[in-house]
């Protein structure tokens, strides 16, 4: 059957316009496609699968991170967080400081809900002490720490969003728990919440130190922590509280000690959670923190001022830097 020439003319012409239409789209997806940023090698995309290779460990040192979490009569709880952290793209390793003297760790229970794809460390301590967690681990093959309090739940968004605000602020804590200190007309130092009214400015908008119990910081601080004059670490062993306002002092000291013309620069950035949540009153044990104590935070205050007198000074500089992401805060707070 023959068609008729002004249909086959006008088929061609449908045909020749599909093929016009085709090769516009190859070009201009081959356009797109140069605009596009190059896709990193599969095998190098994650530290955990770095080789042992000198530029796979220095890879592994900048983009991932271990977390440090002490614990201490909150094993459920632990087990709980430790299945929830596994899924941290880029965590090479969780290192749990066991706390709980003469009593052993629960490596054979982890390891049979295994496989785990994060290698889980359990570091058994002689004592328990708050600052046993600020120790520098020879394990730590990473530039970025995570430490995580053993009843403090954060979202993975969360954490992934906090890891990104640490590096580019790698000098400084970056973390979810910020804090404050204020002088009274007496010179007398108190510590509080961000929320907290400050005297000189009349608002509660400022902090001066983020707590390092759900925060990012560098390791080579866990090694200037242990280099603190001993007064300082027998303070915080005193009080059994206090490590985490020494560890401002010492980033801020270290901060303040920077190039000249740097200006002074607040020891923490505040990451505002969207999801953050205390598991402590789910614990079976039902051991409550040391900061349900009537003088915890008196306790606190004293630290900042005898802190400031060993030092001579007080280093803790204010920041009203708030970074968050998109979402709808449920901003659990609790006042350690």
């Amino acid at each position: 059957m023959r068609f008729p020439r002004r249909g086959c003319r006008a088929l061609c012409v449908r045909r020749a316009c599909l093929l016009a239409a085709l090769l516009l789209l190859l070009l201009v997806g081959a356009g797109l496609t140069a605009l596009l940023p190059a896709a990193e090698p599969q095998a190098a995309a994650h530290p955990r699968d770095a080789r042992s290779t000198g530029a796979g460990q220095e890879r592994a040192a900048r983009d991932g991170f271990t977390i440090i979490m002490q614990t201490y009569n909150r094993t459920d709880v632990l087990l709980r967080l430790l299945n929830h952290y596994q899924a941290l793209p880029l965590l090479r390793r969780i290192l749990v400081v066991w706390n709980n003297v003469g009593q052993p760790p629960p490596r054979a229970l982890w390891d049979s809900l295994g496989p785990h794809p994060v290698p889980v460390l359990f570091k058994e301590q002689s004592a328990n002490r708050m600052r046993n967690r600020l120790q520098p681990f020879s394990e730590i093959d990473t530039d970025a720490v995570l430490m995580l309090d053993d009843d403090t739940l954060v979202s993975v968004p969360d954490l992934s969003f906090a890891f990104s605000v640490w590096k580019l602020f790698p000098e400084q804590i970056v973390g979810f728990i910020p804090r404050k200190h204020v002088t009274s007309a007496s010179g007398v130092y108190s510590y509080g919440s961000f929320e907290l009214q400050d005297p000189e400015e009349g608002a509660g908008d400022r902090y001066s130190m983020v707590l390092v119990g759900a925060a990012f910081f560098h390791r080579r601080y866990l090694q200037l922590f242990q280099e603190q004059p001993a007064r300082v670490l027998a303070l915080v062993d005193e009080m059994q509280n206090c490590d985490d306002i020494a560890m401002n002092f010492v980033v801020a000291l270290r901060l303040g000690a920077g190039p000249v013309g740097a200006g002074p620069r607040a020891a923490g950035v505040f990451v505002r959670p969207v999801d953050l949540r205390n598991l402590e009153r789910e614990a079976r044990s039902g051991y409550l923190g040391l900061w349900h104590r009537p003088e915890h935070l008196l306790q606190r205050s004293s630290c900042l001022n005898r802190l400031a007198r060993i030092y001579g000074s007080m280093p803790l500089r204010y920041s009203n830097i708030v970074l968050s992401q998109l979402g709808f805060p449920s901003y659990a707070d609790r006042k350690p």
